[in-house]
């Protein structure tokens, strides 16, 4: 800890209050399109900003009726059910504003000598992270109670030294996040590269090169789920592939085996291009590691002359297939749909140079793309660690 002059106290005796909300819709106010901003977990990000697009609203009777939980200015927001931790402080220009009972609201004294950004560095540090996870006891997601809260112990140094704490780590803040927000621009912009370069490939024509129906040069398989009393993780029968549940990370990764089933339907082969089409991830794809029956959450697609070119070119298409399916309420891409796509295929020769290329490109961009998803985790990780040196009494 802070070792000058440190005064250790509770959370709730620094507190004018420490309440939470209510569901709005519980007391008969409804969620409506415009209105008074309605904060949830979801509108606060893990740095302590608000997302107002993910902002709900009520009516002003509904705010009047949930007037224990209506915001004020510099009110400390922090999450007691679901993502666990999540904080922020409010600021004006969200207000009027109310909150549930996901949200602890943190209303500090006016007389405590106590600066409200030094208190929210100090409830994302490290220090609460570990109080939050000995309170959950080992449970993946667990609710605090406002007495859990209350009883966390602050320590306070004089203002003076809680202002040069905060002041020390807002400058260095600052530079890691312009250094991680120059990171994700040049992850962003790996990926698009590669992206661009399948979409140049796939638009291209020559010589050669003729279009197909996806269904007619391709075996393309919809997959059936087989009756649920016949699954089991025993390894009973042949694996199932339902969707990413069995997928690798990497979109050409291999699928996995988790399920099985002993009353198979639609089966697919090894090395097959399995692609998701129903749901939300429609258009994800991964190859089959092994001979599986595909439940109704997928299709196997193969191209007996090479499937690699058949590969890149469903990868290329991912977001257009997410789009073919998505005129429903529910994504849902049928077997025609895909039979009716236009498959391009110049020349063998062609074909092998061309993933040849595409093959050096995605290993090289994808290189970049760790290197920069690395990079973004040591930066937390300073954050982290300077968040933990600073209430340390080491910076």
């Amino acid at each position: 800890m802070i070792a000058e002059a440190v005064e250790i106290r509770k959370l709730g005796d620094l507190c004018e209050v420490i309440t939470k909300g209510t569901t709005p819709t519980s007391i008969g106010h409804a969620f409506q399109d415009e209105g008074i901003n309605f904060v949830k977990v979801e509108s606060l990000t893990e740095n302590g900003t608000f997302i107002e697009s993910k902002f709900a609203h009520i009516s002003e009777e509904g705010n009047e009726a949930l007037k224990r939980s209506q915001l004020k200015e510099n009110d400390i927001l922090f999450s007691i059910a679901g993502a666990l931790g999540r904080t922020a402080i409010v600021t004006e220009d969200i207000l009027p504003a109310n909150t549930n009972q996901a949200l602890a609201i943190i209303r500090l004294k006016d007389d405590v000598e106590l600066d409200h950004s030094y208190l929210i560095k100090y409830l994302i540090s490290a220090v609460i992270i570990e109080e939050i996870e000995k309170l959950k006891g080992g449970v993946a997601q667990q609710n605090l109670s406002l007495g859990q809260l209350k009883a966390i112990e602050i320590p306070i140094p004089p203002l003076p030294e809680q202002e040069r704490i905060v002041a020390k780590l807002d400058t260095a803040f600052a530079a890691l996040d312009a250094a991680k927000a120059n990171t994700e621009r040049n992850l962003q912009n790996a990926k698009e590269l590669f992206q661009s370069k399948l979409n140049e490939v796939f638009s291209q024509k020559g010589d050669g090169w003729v279009e197909k129906k996806l269904g007619t040069a391709c075996v393309i398989a919809m997959g059936q789920s087989p009756k649920g009393s016949s699954y089991n993780d025993t390894g009973e029968g042949v694996p199932l592939i339902n969707g990413p549940v069995e997928f690798g990370k990497e979109p050409f990764s291999k699928t996995i085996k988790s399920k099985f089933t002993t009353s198979p339907t639609k089966m697919c082969k090894e090395g097959d291009m399995i692609l998701c089409v129903r749901g939300s991830t429609t258009g994800r794809i991964n190859i089959a590691g092994f001979e599986a029956c595909i439940g109704r959450g997928v299709a196997s697609i193969r191209f007996e002359d090479n499937q690699i070119w058949l590969n890149y070119f469903i990868r290329a298409k991912q977001q257009e297939i997410y789009d073919l399916g998505t005129g429903a309420t529910f994504p849902n891409v049928s077997g025609k749909m895909l039979s009716e796509m236009s498959f391009p295929i110049p020349p063998s020769e062609v074909q092998r140079k061309l993933v040849s290329m595409m093959e050096a490109l995605d290993t090289s961009t994808g290189t970049l793309q760790t290197n920069y998803t690395q990079k973004l985790t040591e930066l937390e990780d300073l954050k982290k660690s300077l968040l933990e040196r600073a209430f340390k009494g080491e910076i």
